[in-house]
């Protein structure tokens, strides 16, 4: 059954609620969002059906030289590969120009498929629930209310195990360094928190993006475990470069956790890219 406590991130009626706004940008990040919003047309032309913020920047807790700006751009037709080497220079140009931010991460989809049935429960409700509208007509108008349940849960985050081969396949990858580990062990740690925290979602029965919040709620749930998930939440703030770290990822807590979470919500449907 889920906690009794009145959770963040609903409204009344136990829906989640868009977490960002464009009223949170913080007055330093300003022109950033700006140049992205004034240059896009531009840059993919009538190819573009809409952009959106996401993540911290929207959230309003982004940290100057240390956040990244996030975009999800969502295009008339499924993207090329000329419109993902267009995006990604695109990216690289923002970055160099404005030293607030510490890169420019964008997810690139066509419209159709952020829409399909498919993805109702995975970039849908991303689109609807932590996307916050940048330019054109907001595709979370065709998209459902959603609630913090089992099927979410299964939809967004239940593809870990397919994920660690390819995160193994990463770091042996990687240059034997600090610096090559550090962003691995960033974004490790904060997959690996966010997907704890999904596994309790239903029963915590509510939304944060907050990694020490989310752990916090799994930490409730899973004492066990609760050491490890508080420290990749440290780890997603402040990433250290030790390959431990990072084995313990693949080798201890991801398996752990994605048997769980096979096991308590079922696993994610294949996408076409998953399939042999």
């Amino acid at each position: 059954m889920p906690d009794t406590v009145r959770r963040p991130g609903l409204d009344a009626q136990g829906c989640l609620v868009r977490e960002g706004s464009l009223a949170r940008v913080p007055d330093v990040f300003r022109p950033v969002v700006a140049a992205a919003r004034d240059r896009l047309p531009d840059l993919l032309g009538a190819r573009l059906h809409s952009a959106y913020l996401y993540g911290s920047i929207p959230r309003g807790t982004a940290r100057v030289g240390r956040s990244d700006l996030d975009l999800l751009l969502a295009l008339r037709e499924e993207p090329t590969d000329a419109d993902r080497e267009a995006v990604r220079a695109f990216g690289e140009a923002l970055d160099e120009e404005f030293p607030q931010i510490d890169g420019v991460g964008t997810l690139l989809y066509g419209r159709a498929r952020l829409l399909s049935d498919l993805e109702r429960h995975d970039l849908g409700w991303f689109v609807a629930c932590l996307c916050t509208p940048l330019l054109g007509d907001d595709l979370a108008a065709h998209l459902p209310r959603y609630r913090p349940d089992s099927l979410l849960a299964r939809e967004t985050n239940g593809d870990l195990a397919l994920l660690l081969p390819r995160w193994r396949a990463r770091i042996a990858r990687a240059a034997d360094s600090e610096e090559a580990r550090r962003p691995l062990v960033r974004f490790m740690s904060r997959h690996l928190v966010r997907t704890g925290f999904t596994l309790v979602m239903p029963r915590w029965h509510g939304w944060t993006s907050d990694l020490r919040e989310m752990a916090g709620a799994f930490a409730a749930h899973h004492p066990e475990r609760a050491a490890q998930m508080r420290r990749a939440a440290e780890y997603g703030h402040e990433p250290v470069g030790d390959p431990d770290v990072l084995r313990s990822y693949v080798d201890d807590l991801g398996p752990w956790l994605a048997a769980e979470y096979a096991r308590v919500h079922g696993v994610k449907a294949p996408r076409p890219e998953d399939r042999p």
